[in-house]
C-alpha cells in the first residue's frame, strides 16, 4: 500500500518541464506529472510562469499508480508555492573538528580496499 493517498497535499521537487506539463519527484520510488490542464484554471501560455526546475512545491494527488510509482497531480486551487520556513539551529563545532575524519579516513579506505580484494578472490 502506498504512503500517498488521493486528495492529500504533499511536497514535491520539480525535475522537468515540457509543453504538456511538469514532472516532479517525491522520493526514490515515486514521480509525478502535473498536466498543463492541472496548473491553473486560466490559460497557461508558459509553464515557467508558474514553476521552475528545482522548485519545491505543494501538489495535490489526483490519482496513484503504485505499480509504476507514478502520481497524477494538480496545483490548481491550492497555494502551491507557500513553503514553511525551516527553523535553523546553529551548528555546534566539536573540539576535535576534522581530526576525527583525518584519523578514520585511512582506516576506512583500507577496509574498503580489503572488501574489494575479497570480492575479487571469491
Amino acid at each position: 500500500m502506498s504512503k500517498y493517498r488521493k486528495g492529500n497535499i504533499v511536497k514535491a521537487t520539480v525535475t522537468g518541464i515540457e509543453n504538456y506539463g511538469v514532472f516532479v519527484s517525491f522520493d526514490e520510488y515515486y514521480t509525478g506529472l502535473i498536466h498543463i490542464s492541472e496548473i491553473s484554471n486560466n490559460f497557461v501560455k508558459d509553464i515557467t510562469d508558474y514553476v521552475n526546475i528545482g522548485d519545491v512545491i505543494s501538489v495535490k494527488i489526483l490519482d496513484i499508480d503504485d505499480e509504476e510509482g507514478h502520481l497524477k497531480l494538480s496545483i490548481k486551487d491550492i497555494d502551491y508555492k507557500k513553503i514553511k520556513k525551516i527553523k535553523r539551529h546553529k551548528i555546534k563545532e566539536t573540539p576535535l573538528g576534522f581530526n576525527t575524519l583525518e584519523y578514520h579516513l585511512p582506516i576506512w579506505i583500507e577496509h574498503y580496499l580489503e572488501k574489494i580484494e575479497n570480492k575479487k578472490n571469491n
